[in-house]
């Protein structure tokens, strides 16, 4: 930035002197105010009385006399330092994560669950915070944390991610849900040979979930033919809640409609479930998305 011709080189420490100087009646007070010496306040007036080629005290002995001159500048700074006080505000709330944009993505099953379960806990105490949440596909949430378009990513069973950070935050297993008054809802666990003959909600094998459902099914020597066919556990849950037929899931997606006429139970052979955060490779963790992670543990713990 170019200096304006004409325009004193005056530093904000200066003027910071010269408005606590306003403030007290003397140099020695307003060096103990600010924090510095005596003579450190005393040739900091003098500089910024050579620099505006203005008297700005009188003195009278031991003490200092505001100029007619002083007191008009005075009233000309006197809204910088409001200004000041709110970005060192501003700053100290950044640092401790309590003001700011925090950009989120997660694929369906936490992202209908957990997440908003944690940016519930998160924002209590954040009401500056800004958040921008969104749920799409894995492929979608991986390409959005390593290009840098979101600060975290939550996700289900991602495999050998060498582009962005993943980090496990909780492991879980697949679970059966069934109605209430069905037979299977009296098990301890439900295998996949007690599901052979009963009206099948699944989830397609094009995804990681169903994959690992057919497998099992396949251990177990049971026939995988589900009569109905879905993309996303949310969608299974939620036919199985409308009577079109039991269905296996992950936890997150099946909690909503637990005690709505459905119950939970252990699917075996028992698919691993795996919830874990990812973040952008070489970019360091902000006080934001700290908070953030804690809020995540913090509900998984609840």
């Amino acid at each position: 930035m170019e200096k304006i011709e004409g325009l004193p080189d005056i530093s904000l420490r200066l003027l910071e002197i010269f408005a606590a100087m306003m403030r007290c009646s003397t140099t020695v007070e307003t060096a103990e105010f600010l924090g510095i010496s005596q003579p450190a306040v005393s040739a900091g007036l003098r500089q910024l009385e050579s620099q505006l080629a203005l008297t700005l005290f009188d003195r009278t002995g031991r003490r200092l006399q505001p100029t007619a001159e002083a007191r008009d500048l005075f009233e000309e700074i006197r809204p910088l330092f409001g200004l000041l006080r709110s970005f060192s505000t501003r700053a100290r709330d950044m640092r401790s994560g309590r003001v700011g944009r925090l950009r989120v993505i997660a694929t369906p099953p936490l992202g209908y669950s957990l997440g908003p379960k944690a940016l519930r806990a998160f924002l209590a105490s954040r009401p500056e915070v800004t958040i921008s949440y969104d749920v799409r596909r894995l492929a979608n949430v991986l390409e959005a944390v390593e290009t840098g378009q979101v600060d975290i990513g939550l996700v289900l069973n991602a495999e050998r991610l060498e582009t962005v950070n993943s980090e496990l935050i909780e492991r879980s297993q697949m679970v059966v849900l069934v109605p209430e008054e069905d037979p299977l809802a009296q098990e301890v666990q439900i295998s996949a040979q007690q599901l052979v003959g009963s009206p099948l909600v699944g989830i397609d094998q094009a995804s990681h979930l169903g994959r690992l459902v057919a497998k099992s099914f396949a251990t177990d020597n049971a026939a995988f033919r589900p009569q109905i066919e879905v993309r996303y556990c949310q969608t299974a849950a939620a036919l199985a809640a409308g009577g079109m037929g039991v269905t296996i899931v992950d936890p997150y997606s099946a909690e909503p409609y637990l005690q709505k006429g459905l119950v939970a139970r252990p699917f075996v052979p028992a698919c691993e479930i795996r919830a874990s955060i990812l973040t952008r490779k070489g970019v360091p963790h902000s006080s934001l998305l700290m908070g953030f992670v804690e809020a995540l543990r913090g509900s998984l713990e609840s």
